[in-house]
């Protein structure tokens, strides 16, 4: 004898049990704690691109405005507004890039959140997310936003700002 207890075989399955629902919900508050970021996360990329696209074009603005007073050539003027815009379209291009990914972290999380649910609950508890859905993503209007007010503001750039600086 070893002096340990003895424990019946089927003692050590309830056990085992028990520590996978205890895995199991720890796993499903981090997925849900991950999935809320990945929710906070979106409208913070859209508030950083707005304040940067914002001073951007107002330096572009302040430029086209102010390049004949402070004795700056037309054409270093309009290679200055350029310039600006060709920086907001890089952050433009940095800011939807991190909200695709996180839209693709939060589909990856949803469908493990449906595995746990699935597994530990029922089949079929939790309806997996689909990708045909996106028109209810609210990810989907601020990458429309994000394209549309850069291309707003190239064409105004183009076709107004350029063509008078001369």
């Amino acid at each position: 004898m070893s002096g340990g207890a003895m424990t019946a075989p089927g003692d050590a399955e309830p056990e085992m049990s028990s520590v996978r629902r205890e895995f199991a919900l720890e796993r499903y508050r981090y997925l849900l704690q991950q999935i809320h970021a990945v929710n906070e996360n979106a409208y913070r990329f859209l508030a950083i691109y707005q304040t940067l696209a914002t001073g951007l074009v107002t330096a572009a603005l302040a430029l086209f405005v102010g390049y004949s007073k402070w004795g700056v050539a037309p054409s270093t003027a309009r290679g200055g507004v350029i310039g600006l815009l060709s920086l907001t379209t890089i952050v433009a291009a940095f800011t939807s890039t991190l909200i695709v990914v996180g839209a693709i972290a939060w589909f990856d999380y949803r469908n493990e959140e449906c595995d746990i649910t699935d597994e530990m609950i029922e089949p079929g508890f939790r309806k997996r997310p689909r990708p045909r859905n996106f028109i209810r993503w609210y990810e989907t209007y601020v990458l429309l936003f994000i394209i549309v007010s850069l291309s707003v503001m190239w064409l105004l750039a183009c076709f107004l700002l350029l063509p008078a600086m001369q």
